[in-house]
């Protein structure tokens, strides 16, 4: 383990590809989640892609929330204003606790790199059973955005002053 990891507290990540076109051959998005994850030290302990479709996507997400080994929930896609797009739709009511600042900060940082369109994304964050879930654009870029401008930190044990790592980690947080 390099330098870089010592002391990270690797976690467990699941990842949903919400599109009606991608499968696993074309899933730009879902792969460069799991990419960045790994490369940060956590494991991919489920990857799945769903059609965009409320009840679809809300039965994966409530699964892996019931699920004690998945403390970290990634979506990708489904967060715009097209007609089928319904990730927030599916996701935001099985929220116990929403991370509003998610959703500011990732518009403040997409706005550098793509400017006024950045209003039309609903990305968002919470907290459910223990499990924080982060549902971002369907865009490669946008999730190299929230990873390296966010998640990657977040999601860090060692990050001061706080991170959401250690509200996942049994006996350090909501755990325990």
């Amino acid at each position: 383990m390099s330098d870089e990891r010592e002391g990270l507290i690797p976690l467990s990540v699941a990842v949903l590809t919400i599109s009606d076109t991608r499968d696993e051959s074309t899933d730009r998005s879902g792969q460069t989640l799991v990419q960045c994850l790994d490369e940060a030290g956590h494991r991919l302990i489920d990857k799945r892609i769903v059609i965009d479709d409320v009840y679809r996507i809300r039965a994966v997400i409530a699964e892996w929330i019931a699920n004690p080994a998945v403390q970290v929930i990634l979506t990708t896609g489904g967060t715009g204003f097209t007609g089928r797009d319904s990730t927030p739709e599916a996701v935001s009511v099985l929220l116990d606790k929403t991370i509003d600042g998610f959703g500011e900060l990732f518009r403040h940082l997409s706005w550098q790199e793509i400017g006024s369109s950045t209003i039309q994304s609903r990305c968002l964050g919470g907290l459910a059973n223990a499990t924080v879930v982060f549902c971002l654009p369907g865009s490669t870029g946008a999730c190299r955005t929230a990873w390296h401008g966010i998640l990657r930190e977040q999601l860090d044990s060692r990050h001061r002053p706080c991170n959401y790592a250690n509200l996942v980690i049994p006996g350090r947080g909501t755990h325990g």
